[in-house]
């Protein structure tokens, strides 16, 4: 965890540019691409600075995919609120994921991204990304489960593959061909439950 002091405005205001500069360069470039001294000059912070709020690099991007563990977190949830349905939640998180495949900058999926420069399943960073995509597989499975009666996790797995694939597929071609696909693989998986 950061070791943001919280002792005032400054502090906070150095840490979010930091972990805003993070984010964006990280996402944009590839976490190993991107030295410290660059996020300290974007940032416009010192180096002590940096030091005060993360111990290193490593628990800067700890911090940078926790942030992203949370806006997805959210998102799943904002897209869950109003729906009547468990086929309703379905469709519309997926719809939600087509979304930011479809939006400006979309770089492909920051924590598959992230594990492929950390394939050590012992490193810190790699277990972050297993946390985050235990808690979607859960999420989803959890979905599908109230659809139908069959046993639900195949098709949690099956639709975690399409939402990889979609993301891996949608910053190299046609993200409206690769939304189209996913959206109609994850009809398939609802039709699939009964409904």
């Amino acid at each position: 965890m950061s070791r943001d002091t919280g002792g005032g405005g400054s502090t906070s205001a150095a840490r979010s540019r930091l972990l805003t500069t993070a984010t964006r360069v990280f996402y944009a470039e590839g976490i190993h691409s991107v030295g410290v001294d660059r996020i300290i000059a974007e940032a416009q912070v010192t180096r002590a600075t940096l030091y005060r709020h993360f111990t290193g690099k490593e628990e800067l991007v700890l911090a940078y995919l926790g942030q992203a563990d949370l806006g997805i977190r959210a998102q799943v949830e904002a897209a869950r609120a109003g729906e009547e349905t468990a086929v309703g939640e379905v469709r519309a998180v997926a719809r939600s994921i087509a979304d930011g495949i479809r939006s400006p900058g979309f770089r492909g999926c920051a924590f598959l991204n992230a594990v492929a420069e950390y394939p050590d399943p012992a490193h810190p960073v790699h277990r972050a990304v297993l946390a985050h995509r235990q808690w979607f597989l859960d999420t989803v499975t959890e979905l599908l489960a109230r659809i139908g009666d069959a046993p639900a996790d195949g098709d949690g797995r099956h639709l975690v593959m399409l939402r990889d694939g979609a993301m891996a597929a949608g910053c190299l071609f046609d993200p409206e061909l690769v939304c189209e696909t996913f959206l109609r693989g994850v009809e398939d998986v609802v039709r699939s439950r009964g409904a």
